[in-house]
């Protein structure tokens, strides 16, 4: 009884990095051939990385990609290398190279680009519209791309039809909250619909607002797990599979036979003869506990890994945050211990007149308990300073956001300072509620080069701060349930100058997340003044939310790529439905 050993690359390769991709994947398939394996499986796009976007607009990055695949092709030998790269024919596609004893003895074109959300496949690559099966000792393996395996028929249902005991899905799939199971559940579905085993395999890291989770699998025909990989971690996950016994099932289960009876092959299906034996097995793979994350878990563990990625594979070391004794900062700074180890984080204080002594006990207690350096840079005398050589022009007019924003401009001036002088990148700390309805400064606390919290509302900040408190009480207890204030005037509250947060970003999921008509969500049971007044805040601050830095994605519709909307723009979904 023959069992043929996969091995499943998780890995976190760096977009336009070709040379150093390339050397990872050769060690990786080194590693596998060590270990037995008969094939080797890694990520869609891994040579380039993914996603590498207008790059593929590059003659040269197209044909140094083609180069670098033929050096790989020389290391895979004894083994069978499946591996992601730009292809290149009258046009380019998106392709997995079939790699054997120093040739690429196949290419397989990715069938159904994606083009929606964060996904723009279609502005580079053509369609494949040919099927591949590669038939190594009588048994069929099929070879498909992400969204290939998305949709109930093609390629992977006519793989099944064509005899495949095994179909290898090769993936480049985004996190968000709510991915993991749903992209799990499809795949069973796939795998018992079938008959097959589907092995899955997903990039890991983070590319600019992106990050890939990893969560590699292996489902079985009945839609159990053989294994399944760790998230957000490298991994050569192992195991075998044995291809007669899903053989014997397809025979007994009449629908693979009566789809075969009904099947008029309208698709190019090329079956690959390989002339490579099954090595036999003396020894046991590893066994993998089967681990199910909490969301909240997840979610973490994303945010660190876009910070540490992004931080890492752009050449810097070390951060540098304006520490307000406020919940977002407080979690900014965890997160970024956490990603880039405490002597890379530097934290500012920067107190003014209206700063209360609780908020900067709290900054200075989460400073000590995350043992990061710190600076005090009070704000006060430069702000009076400022008023001073603005009164003959303001004119002793009242009070308002003007002098709010001077002092967030005045901090923002100093960790900006702080990071031209010793090359520290600065973390924004605003979220997703904040950036929403525009509640921020442009050029004051929206400064920096990365927005870790960015597509994080605020009552999930509150969430993971907590989370982040269960591994190590770093957060002061206080900041939990203090009400949350910019301080920038006495008596200053968020929740009073906008709503309180659980009913914002109710909205805020509704309006943004869940595309629910601005005059419907009145029917969810919220107040339609209130309504009308946040949507409102969320469509004219469009301007400032293209202004501030990127950030990690982490919900099925963040800012940026996945919504884009004009800044100059007169629709009101109100006014409209008034008459």
């Amino acid at each position: 009884m023959k069992k043929l050993r996969i091995g499943l690359a998780q890995i976190n390769p760096t977009v336009g990095d070709l040379k150093g991709n390339a050397e990872k994947i050769i060690s990786y398939i080194s590693e596998a051939r060590e270990k037995g394996c008969d094939i080797i499986a890694f990520p869609e796009l891994v040579l380039t990385g993914y996603p590498p976007e207008d790059l593929l607009l590059k003659p040269s990055f197209i044909e140094d990609n083609l180069r670098f695949i033929k050096h790989i092709a020389v290391a895979s030998k004894d083994i069978i290398s499946i591996v992601g790269f730009v292809d290149k024919k009258e046009d380019i596609f998106n392709a997995a190279a079939i790699l054997y004893n120093g040739e690429i003895v196949d290419i397989y074109h990715k069938n159904y680009l994606p083009n929606y959300g964060v996904f723009d496949e279609v502005r580079y690559f053509q369609r494949g519209n040919e099927i591949v099966l590669l038939n190594i000792e009588g048994y069929k393996v099929g070879v498909s791309i992400c969204e290939d395996i998305w949709y109930p028929e093609n390629p992977i249902n006519i793989q099944a039809i064509e005899g495949a005991e095994l179909v290898i899905n090769i993936n480049a799939s985004p996190y968000h909250v709510g991915k993991v199971k749903f992209r799990e559940d499809m795949v069973k579905v796939r795998a018992r619909d079938n008959l097959i085993a589907i092995a899955y395999v997903n990039m890991t890291g983070g590319q600019d607002e992106l990050v890939f989770d990893g969560n590699s699998f292996i489902v079985m025909p009945d839609g159990s797990f053989l294994l399944k990989g760790k998230a957000f971690e490298e991994e050569l996950l192992i195991a075998d599979i044995e291809l007669d016994s899903i053989f014997r099932n397809q025979l007994k289960d009449n629908r693979l036979r009566n789809l075969r009876a009904f099947y008029k092959r309208e698709e190019i299906v090329r079956e690959i003869f390989l002339d490579y034996k099954i090595k036999e097995k003396f020894d046991e793979p590893p066994e993998y506990v089967v681990l199910d994350y909490p969301e909240v878990e997840l979610t973490y563990k994303a945010l660190i890994t876009g910070l540490r990625d992004y931080i890492h594979k752009n050449g810097f070391e070390k951060v540098v945050i304006g520490l307000s004794g406020g919940i977002d900062s407080s979690l900014t700074a965890c997160i970024a211990v956490d990603a880039l180890g405490k002597e890379n984080v530097k934290g500012v204080l920067m107190p003014s007149e209206f700063t209360s002594k609780e908020s900067i006990e709290d900054a200075q207690e989460l400073a000590k308990n995350l043992g990061i350096e710190t600076f005090i840079l009070p704000i006060t005398e430069i702000f009076y300073q400022y008023l001073n050589e603005l009164k003959p022009i303001f004119k002793n007019l009242p009070w308002d956001h003007t002098e709010e924003n001077l002092q967030a401009r005045i901090r923002g001036n100093f960790l900006m300072a702080l990071s031209n002088k010793f090359g520290w990148i600065v973390l924004a700390t605003g979220n997703k509620s904040e950036m929403s309805v525009g509640y921020a400064t442009l050029y004051g606390d929206m400064v920096g080069g990365f927005a870790v919290l960015k597509d994080v509302l605020k009552t999930r900040v509150y969430e993971l701060a907590e989370y982040r408190n269960t591994l190590s009480p770093v957060i002061p207890e206080r900041v939990l349930f203090k009400p949350p204030s910019a301080e920038l005037r006495k008596g200053q509250t968020d929740e009073s100058e906008l709503a309180p947060y659980p009913i914002l970003d109710e909205i805020i999921r509704l309006y943004i997340e869940e595309d629910v008509p601005a005059t419907d969500i009145p029917k969810y049971g919220i107040d339609e003044k209130l309504v009308q007044k946040i949507v409102r805040m969320i469509d004219r601050n469009e301007y400032k939310r293209r202004q501030a830095p990127i950030g990690i994605k982490i919900t099925e519709k963040a800012f940026g790529k996945d919504r884009r909307m004009p800044i100059t723009n007169r629709f009101d979904e109100f006014k409209l439905s008034n008459g």
